[in-house]
């Protein structure tokens, strides 16, 4: 068993007031904050460890969230250096997209702007608020004071799923979209490799995320998050059948927002 934190608690089973104003999402948002400005203090090699076993093995990320709220009587991550790594990996990602779709340096720029800003973060603010709020009136096993999810958590588990998305829609694919099999095209093996990629991609994200919730030993019913594989197995099968291209829409609607 790994120590955990002894806080001060007072007969009635409340807090001490300097352990209850440590614990609060307030103390924990500016202590996650301020952290982002000292690049010492992030661990990065173990940022990196979550990254691969994101791919190889996702029970064992969130058995170390476990781990952290034995510890440190959190859930979400106190260390924002998979923020950090997840921003490389997404600037890096963009500009190689503005280099396969033949962008200038103004239009790629913006495309930079609107991938990191509405994309990431915006999507991921909406996402995380929404299963917050759906995870805590819906899926606890007893509501109460004592055990909620924590919005922080929310998104690093927005985060986490994210991260396998990106990789393979905003890295991989790179590779593909006017080489090998051209998947921007509209032949058969093009969209066909290409919404495979999309299929692998989404059902990841889905994946990732039911884990997340699921690790949660307070919360019910999580089987219904693996519910929207369905619809995306659907969703494929009607792709290929129609020919319809997502890697094309894609690239059409990144050439479309920064002109």
């Amino acid at each position: 068993m790994l120590p955990t934190s002894s806080p001060q608690i007072h007969r009635n089973g409340s807090l001490s007031a300097r352990d209850a104003a440590r614990h609060t999402a307030g103390a924990k948002r500016y202590k996650y904050l301020r952290r982002i400005l000292h690049f010492r203090q992030m661990d990065f090699e173990f940022a990196i460890w979550q990254m691969l076993y994101l791919f190889t093995s996702p029970q064992k990320v969130y058995r170390n969230f476990q781990y952290r709220k034995q510890t440190k009587d959190q859930w979400a991550r106190d260390d924002p250096a998979f923020l950090v790594l997840l921003s490389v990996w997404l600037c890096v990602s963009t500009v190689g997209f503005g280099l396969v779709l033949e962008m200038g340096f103004v239009e790629t720029l913006k495309l930079l702007l609107w991938v990191v800003f509405i994309d990431c973060v915006g999507v991921g603010l909406l996402i995380s608020t929404l299963m917050w709020v759906v995870t805590n009136k819906y899926l606890m096993k007893h509501p109460s004071r004592d055990y909620d999810v924590e919005w922080g958590y929310a998104f690093d588990v927005h985060l986490n799923a994210f991260y396998p998305l990106l990789v393979i829609l905003h890295f991989l694919q790179l590779f593909f979209i006017n080489h090998v099999v051209v998947i921007s095209s509209d032949w058969f093996l093009g969209y066909f490799v290409g919404n495979t990629l999309w299929l692998i991609a989404i059902g990841y994200y889905i994946y990732i995320t039911f884990l997340g919730y699921s690790a949660l030993p307070f919360l019910k019913n999580t089987a219904v998050l693996l519910y929207p594989f369905a619809l995306l197995g659907l969703l494929y099968v009607l792709s290929i059948s129609l020919g319809w291209n997502f890697t094309k829409g894609l690239c059409w609607f990144y050439k479309h927002r920064v002109q």
